[in-house]
């Protein structure tokens, strides 16, 4: 069997400034449209902050903040445990500019040194690697969307 894989990488071309998708990754009014149902972040490195789907509560805590170019969170911590490498995953949203595009690639690692046996790391790296494609699908639609509403105001 081979081994189980530290990181999910997922990588997409967005038809918008850098600056655009910056706000769309990092501000919680913009991340409810296409990631998390709740999104409160504290935008500074060590801030805390919480993600929130149905009946589910995922605190974060921000590593690194470079606008507009990356931006970087940990989660999936025990609980009353402070997240580090060893016990978390680090998420990190990279940006960069494609002429008038954005390719944001996000990179969730950091499986290998979680305490947990492979079934529970195989079943996370299946649900987590369906869900960025998921979420990055639903992300490209949301600021194509802000785009369009955009040209039809200027009109």
């Amino acid at each position: 069997m081979s081994p189980i894989p530290d990181s999910i990488e997922r990588e997409v071309l967005i038809e918008a400034p850098v600056d655009v998708v910056w706000g769309v990754v990092t501000e919680p009014a913009k991340i409810v449209q296409w990631f998390m149902d709740l999104a409160e972040i504290d935008l500074q490195p060590g801030g805390d902050g919480l993600f929130g789907m149905k009946d589910m509560r995922f605190p974060i805590v921000v590593q690194d903040v470079e606008a507009p170019t990356r931006f970087a969170f940990r989660w999936v911590h025990p609980e009353g445990e402070a997240p580090r490498a060893g016990n978390s995953t680090l998420v990190e949203f990279l940006l960069h500019a494609e002429g008038d595009a954005t390719r944001l690639r996000v990179v969730e690692s950091g499986l290998a040194e979680i305490a947990w046996t492979d079934a529970e790391k195989e079943k996370f790296l299946g649900e987590h690697e369906r869900g960025w494609s998921e979420h990055l699908g639903d992300l490209v639609v949301y600021v194509a969307g802000r785009s369009e509403t955009a040209a039809s105001a200027a009109r």
